[in-house]
């Protein structure tokens, strides 16, 4: 997640949409104000600052479910007051409005049955090795992103912009002219890029039974961005 003062953007992170890549390239253009919070496993070239401070938890505490208000009680006891997958709702809680406001809010979403095959190998590279695509199934452990880019019902999109990454480099290149951050069309990062192992396309890796799982798991995302199988 960054806030950039000095470009006046709010990046939301979202799940297995080259957020850590874009992380990596913006936080090297990010005054000494902004604010940029740490990634893990950490990344060559990026650098955090600014995510640590004091907030008001009381307002998310009235709107929370049980979940997120654990999430906001040791955030807040921690001093944790930006986080990497900050939900863009909870950003707008912590910032002054002027902030929120005057700043272009944008984020990045993913084809879901694309994306569920990148988030398995994900978890089984990042702590689960033993963990098979039908268990993955089994225990429902999905990467759903419009929590963090919509409101505390999760009913309307509270960013200006949900980029396409199927079609990132041109959207980006669109989003950087109207904020004047230099970009020569390359992000010279691939942060995460070798995590997944099966590079054939998702109609060939997931059955009927999977597909359909996903439809109605992601539809709100499927029906928003106009995705299809």
């Amino acid at each position: 997640m960054i806030i950039s003062h000095e470009y006046k953007f709010i990046f939301i992170k979202t799940t297995k949409t080259a957020g850590t890549s874009l992380e990596v390239f913006l936080s090297q253009l990010c005054g000494k104000e902004d604010i940029v919070t740490p990634i893990f496993p950490y990344e060559a070239h990026h650098i955090s600052r600014n995510y640590r401070g004091l907030f008001n938890p009381l307002p998310e505490i009235r709107l929370a479910e049980k979940g997120e208000l654990l999430e906001s009680a040791l955030q807040f006891a921690s001093g944790m007051k930006f986080s990497k997958h900050l939900p863009a709702k909870k950003i707008q809680m912590r910032v002054p409005n002027s902030t929120w406001d005057s700043c272009y809010k944008f984020c990045v979403e993913r084809n879901p049955w694309d994306k569920t095959i990148s988030h398995y190998f994900s978890m089984k590279k990042l702590g689960r090795p033993w963990l098979t695509f039908d268990q993955y199934f089994r225990k429902g452990i999905f990467c759903l992103n419009f929590p963090k880019y919509t409101d505390w019902r999760g009913e309307k999109i509270i960013v200006d912009k949900v980029l396409k990454y199927e079609n990132l480099i041109p959207e980006l290149e669109s989003v950087f002219e109207h904020l004047g951050v230099p970009f020569d069309g390359n992000l010279k990062a691939n942060a995460k890029g070798g995590y997944r192992k099966d590079r054939r396309p998702y109609q060939e890796v997931l059955d009927n039974t999977q597909r359909e799982i996903v439809a109605k798991v992601f539809k709100k995302e499927i029906d928003w961005h106009g995705y299809s199988y």
